[in-house]
């Protein structure tokens, strides 16, 4: 049985309890301890799968790292190596090297270099702001009583497994 159907069992039978008026037969109380009892089994299984996808997450998460890390590697490879043979190609005069699978060419491109920002004139910037809540202060003025439009404290209930 799942947790679901526990909980609808459960449910079922708390208003079972509602209904009884105060008296509890025996079969409802063990209908209690038995639902409980699968419960408490059942959280305890889930505990434990929580417990296997987070640690099957932390080797995911060491792989990637050491896959990045490779391929930082390589691209610092690559990039030597594009720069050695640009360097070449400048220095004899090449600008196109051809094979039947693979072609080395310059393009040429501009670029604007920004030499000292502080001269640049004002009709040339663009002006980025951003304004976020600050949450934290948010936080510590409705604590001290203090009543903050827009926001309120929320208490959340986490699942801890030890």
């Amino acid at each position: 049985m799942n947790i679901f159907k526990i909980q609808q069992q459960y449910v079922s039978i708390i208003n079972q309890v509602i209904e009884a008026d105060g008296e509890l037969s025996e079969e409802l109380i063990q209908a209690i301890e038995i639902n409980e009892t699968d419960l408490k089994e059942k959280a305890v299984n889930y505990g434990y799968a929580i417990r296997m996808f987070e640690f099957d997450n932390t080797i995911v998460d060491e792989e990637i790292k050491r896959l990045q890390e490779i391929k930082k590697k390589n691209n610092k490879k690559a990039e030597w190596l594009e720069r050695t043979i640009s360097n070449a190609m400048q220095q004899f005069g090449i600008e196109k090297v051809e094979s039947p699978t693979l072609k080395l060419s310059f393009r040429k491109s501009e670029s604007t270099e920004v030499i000292n920002e502080a001269q640049i004139d004002d009709k040339f910037m663009t002006i980025k702001t951003t304004k976020t809540p600050n949450k934290t202060a948010i936080k510590e003025a409705i604590k001290n009583g203090e009543v903050v439009e827009g926001a309120v404290l929320v208490t959340n209930m986490n699942l801890q497994i030890k």
